[in-house]
């Protein structure tokens, strides 16, 4: 569809920015919290780019009255963030920490007080160390009642205030890069085992909102899904079947399960043929049905091409940029059902991520078809080398061109008929980028942190922050 005019963002759009507590909050042992998961992985030797971890980060756990004023210049509606689930409860469970609490309790306050919508992540990757020592983490069913707790602790203590919930974040990459390449804690390739924990987390998602709704009866909650749609590398048949293949093991096995409690069938049937399926007990379907969104929440940032993979000698894992040498990305695939192919109808990003704002549309149609859900654009932003000049000038107008083009694509899958809650970019600041240390930069405000030497995490506002102020004050008739 070429719209003659595009529908304006909706009154009341959430005009937001995101963040993680592991890459932006540090003080990873202060006030009594306990060790996350990640804070043991960063320390093994050769996980992350030059050793970096977030013991500091960007400091926003002793910062976040100067960053929130920042966004409060800005205009920013809607900031969201996660709680770290080691400050609430330094094991996991059991007792709670009661300065964990009053950090998010003063963080949430302060944003309201600017007119700023809290978006609350229950669950963004880190987990109590403790669970995984005890009983594997997200590999027993246990942790079910465990994340459940701990959801309601903070339905409790917070729902009054924090009407917008993320349950859990991109689910989808802290079990495949946990228990299909190692990449991510516990550093795992076991791939029986990375299907039954992912049905663990879908079991967890469900029981929190199901609980959900007993506490913040007026709240809205969903998942945030990782979604990058398929397309296929030809018209051949062969690679529009890959194709779909992709979008059904890579995307409804989690999107059909968060919103029907069901688990696609041909990428069922599949697994069981190779002994794959995950074990469900009796009471799992029901639960995962009553535990379904009020939106889908939809991290993007790029699609995915596929061709045919051949079931004999066909690729199998490739390797992932996390340097920013720009082209070192290889293709990855599952025999007898896809292989990435590289599309040459698209710019690439030094991490070698597809700049694509029209595949961001056209996920949101179809998600919109498919399960008729409002969507929350949790993140969509851009990972690159920022440079700041004399007298403290970042001019980052890719990020500018980037946001804009993906803007525009919202905007136009609007008037498509998409029913959209508001867009989030990542990040507001910089921030840890996980493997890729400091380097890899997505705020609107520069933090002066890297990773040798002391710096003083200085916030500096780039060219980005003002075009994005200027978004917010027109509704995003100025794009």
């Amino acid at each position: 569809m070429i719209h003659e005019n595009l529908k304006p963002f909706p009154a009341g759009f959430l005009w937001g920015s995101a963040s993680a507590a592991y890459q932006v909050e540090g003080a990873w042992d202060t006030d009594g919290k306990g060790p996350s998961n990640w804070d043991q992985f960063v320390r093994i030797p050769g996980k992350t780019f030059k050793g970096t971890t977030g013991d500091v980060a960007v400091d926003h756990y002793h910062r976040y009255q100067e960053d929130v004023r920042l966004m409060a210049e800005m205009g920013l509606k809607a900031y969201r963030f996660s709680v770290a689930w080691s400050r609430i409860f330094p094991t996991g469970k059991g007792e709670v920490n009661e300065k964990g609490l009053e950090f998010y309790n003063n963080l949430i306050n302060e944003l309201i007080k600017y007119k700023i919508e809290p978006i609350l992540t229950i669950y963004h990757w880190d987990l109590p160390q403790a669970l995984q020592d005890e009983y594997g983490g997200w590999e027993s069913r246990q942790i079910v009642e465990d994340f459940t707790n701990f959801a309601v602790t903070l339905y409790k203590n917070y729902g009054d205030r924090v009407k917008y919930w993320v349950s859990l974040n991109e689910q989808n990459v802290f079990t495949g890069l946990g228990y299909k390449t190692a990449m991510h804690p516990p550093g795992v390739k076991d791939e029986k085992l990375f299907y039954q924990v992912n049905h663990h987390a879908n079991l967890a998602n469900a029981s929190a909102i199901k609980e959900f709704r007993k506490y913040v009866p007026d709240g809205k909650i969903g998942p945030s899904f990782a979604y990058s749609p398929a397309y296929p590398a030809s018209s051949k048949p062969e690679d529009i079947l890959s194709a779909e293949n992709a979008e059904e093991a890579n995307s409804h096995w989690w999107m059909d399960v968060y919103a029907w409690g069901e688990y696609p069938k041909s990428a069922w049937n599949y697994l069981e043929s190779k002994g794959l399926a995950p074990k469900l007990e009796s009471g799992d379907l029901e639960l995962l049905k009553e535990g379904t969104p009020d939106f889908m929440g939809v991290n993007y940032y790029q699609t995915t091409t596929y061709e045919k993979n051949p079931l004999v000698g066909g690729v199998t894992e490739g390797t992932f940029n996390t340097t920013g040498k720009k082209g070192t990305s290889q293709d990855t695939g599952v025999p007898g059902l896809y292989k990435t192919v590289k599309n040459d109808n698209l710019e690439r990003t030094n991490w070698d991520w597809n700049i694509d704002p029209t595949g961001l549309r056209i996920g949101l149609r179809r998600i919109t078809n498919r399960y008729k859900l409002p969507i929350l654009i949790s993140e969509n932003g851009l990972g690159e080398y920022d440079k700041l000049e004399d007298g403290d000038v970042v001019n980052d107008d890719y990020r500018i061109d980037y946001l804009r083009s993906h803007l525009k694509a919202v905007q136009e899958a609007i008037t498509d008929g998409v029913e959209m809650l508001g867009y989030c970019t990542w990040s507001f600041t910089d921030l840890l980028s996980w493997l890729n240390g400091f380097q890899k930069r997505y705020g609107f405000v520069y933090v002066n942190q890297h990773e040798e030497g002391d710096h003083d995490l200085r916030r500096i506002k780039k060219k980005s922050y003002f075009w994005y102020k200027e978004v917010i004050e027109t509704n995003g008739k100025d794009l």
